[in-house]
């Protein structure tokens, strides 16, 4: 059975455009649509009319999720759940069978960057499977929405799809999505490392070479190139641009998600007492991101 995309909806306008922009990537994958619906008691307002009055509600936010969703996607298979719980335990549960989780979230005010609540870190910091970030002001111009078999018979190029690529903490899960979203969208995959310069008191005797900006940059410029190879192998058919850039990460995720149409950057699972952490890519990109952000766990 295939795992479906999971949007999380509760009527309001960016929960609409995560579960718009769910269907245009469940028909791009060949999958089922879940809108998911999560309610928790009042404590005040306990009893059987409380519940039935939350179950309205419930029933309103899905129906009109699913209208915006069959008038843009009329194609893809829709099914509907609602769940009583707290959401932040819903949603990790709902992930676990889920192929890919999508939230919403306001942007912050200007251009750039999300509004995220506890429940939505919550999500991304523990959750199992991808979850993907939808800002309520995403619009989505050039993405044509696959027909029922999942064909895109535009001519128009999608946006970039862009891999935040930690050299230092890389990993297949993550480099695996983001080829994989560029393929469904026949678009260029952009992939980007930030590196910093290393301070003089932090080299060994052997490395004051590396202090040379260009030799440093050609050094991981070569290591991001073997590293991609065999994906290249496995995605001959993607586009790939690979860039080296030295700079905090903040500011070069910025640049290069300007005008992309979905960023990819990983989350280390941890198990420390402190509790889990979205990690520096991932709350960079959350924070100062304007474009659909794809946080990736992996081991």
């Amino acid at each position: 059975m295939l795992l479906p995309v999971i949007a999380a909806v509760d009527g309001s306008a960016e929960s609409l455009a995560a579960a718009e922009w769910a269907a245009r990537e469940a028909a791009r994958r060949g999958r089922p649509l879940k809108l998911l619906h999560a309610w928790s008691r009042h404590p005040r307002q306990d009893g059987e009319p409380a519940t039935a009055a939350q179950r309205h509600l419930a029933r309103r936010c899905l129906r009109q999720a699913e209208e915006r969703v069959q008038h843009t996607c009329p194609g893809v298979r829709v099914e509907e759940e609602q769940v009583e719980g707290p959401a932040t335990a819903a949603l990790l549960h709902a992930a676990e069978e889920a192929d890919l989780l999508v939230l919403g979230s306001r942007g912050l005010s200007g251009f750039t960057g999300f509004v995220v609540g506890s429940v939505a870190l919550g999500v991304v910091a523990r959750a199992a499977r991808p979850v993907v970030l939808v800002r309520a002001e995403e619009t989505a111009p050039d993405e044509h929405v696959p027909d029922a078999a999942g064909h895109d018979s535009t001519r128009t190029p999608y946006r970039d799809v862009v891999l935040a690529l930690d050299l230092d903490d890389r990993c297949d899960e993550v480099i695996e999505f983001a080829f994989e979203a560029a393929r469904l969208r026949h678009a260029r995959l952009r992939v980007v490392h930030a590196w910093q310069q290393p301070s003089a008191i932090a080299l060994g005797p052997g490395d004051i070479g590396l202090v040379q900006e260009p030799q440093r940059a050609d050094e991981w410029l070569g290591f991001m190139t073997a590293v991609l190879q065999v994906w290249r192998e496995k995605y001959p058919e993607v586009e790939v641009a690979e860039t080296v850039t030295e700079g905090r990460a903040r500011s070069v995720l910025v640049r290069a998600a300007s005008g992309a149409s979905l960023l990819v950057v990983g989350r280390r699972g941890t198990d420390r007492p402190a509790g889990p952490r979205t990690g520096p890519f991932a709350h960079a990109a959350i924070h100062h991101v304007g474009c659909p952000v794809a946080v990736v766990p992996h081991a």
